[in-house]
């Protein structure tokens, strides 16, 4: 069964909206609603997404829970939002209240660095209700915005929060992949593959290297869509060369056991 780790979604009225505002140097390929989502992973042949809601502000954390919470959970998996200027006990609450048991962070854009003390008190909040982080790491930004998420700050997170389950998209540190190289790979964080708008213009034996130092069975497979297509993605992941069962964790096998899904 694949599972695609790394999907944003909005809701009908509002997606347009949102990816219009996106980075110019990267052109979303699909639309950003959920029935867009359904059509992309009937075409590329995914059984099961995890859909992400991400509120850059304190004031939008309830509703975006309260809509994302909401999805079809026979096909998606709901990662919910939190935000550091709420306090830890509100975000916690706001996801169960919505029977969300995972959470995306996104540095970049809730302009909150993963080292810093509050996001250290929110995730030991996190990680004391069993929700699962899944987070950007690396740039995507400019300047500031590219060290809240950067691969020493995620670093920083893990080991402050030992209790902490999760997952670092683009491999750690997204156009810094160097530096998650040296603090990242190798650590007990979940490496996910996505790295837009193309796995495949990374090298294909660095990227086999890093996968191979890290555990084949600790790295899931993600798109980002709708930033980009998933097929492509899944074929740059069989494209690697590596085992069939590395690759079958990959893509599904090690996300499945996180989420409880059945196989």
């Amino acid at each position: 069964m694949i599972i695609d780790a790394h999907c944003h979604v909005w809701p009908d009225q509002i997606a347009a909206k949102v990816l219009a505002a996106r980075p110019a140097s990267l052109d979303p390929v699909h639309d950003g609603t959920l029935d867009g989502l359904r059509a992309t992973m009937a075409a590329a042949g995914i059984a099961h997404a995890m859909v992400l809601g991400v509120a850059n502000v304190a004031r939008t954390v309830p509703r975006t829970n309260e809509w994302i919470g909401a999805v079809d959970r026979s096909i998606f998996t709901p990662f919910g939002t939190v935000h550091p200027d709420l306090p830890p006990d509100v975000n916690v609450r706001s996801l169960l209240d919505n029977g969300i048991r995972g959470v995306k962070l996104h540095p970049l854009f809730q302009d909150l660095s993963l080292d810093e003390p509050r996001v250290i008190e929110l995730l030991h909040a996190l990680a004391g209700a069993g929700v699962v982080v899944i987070t950007h790491a690396g740039a995507g930004g400019s300047g500031e915005a590219n060290d809240r998420g950067s691969p020493a700050a995620l670093r920083a997170a893990l080991d402050a929060v030992p209790a902490l389950r999760l997952i670092a998209c683009h491999f750690g540190g997204y156009h810094r992949l160097s530096e998650a190289e040296q603090l990242v790979v190798g650590s007990r964080a979940f490496l996910e593959t996505s790295w837009p708008p193309r796995l495949a213009d990374l090298d294909r034996e660095r990227t086999r290297s890093l996968i191979r130092r890290h555990g084949a069975d600790r790295v899931i497979f993600g798109s980002d869509w709708p930033m980009a297509d998933p097929a492509a993605e899944i074929a740059a992941v069989r494209d690697l060369g590596l085992d069939p069962a590395e690759t079958e964790a990959i893509l599904g096998g090690t996300l499945s056991g996180i989420l409880g899904l059945s196989t």
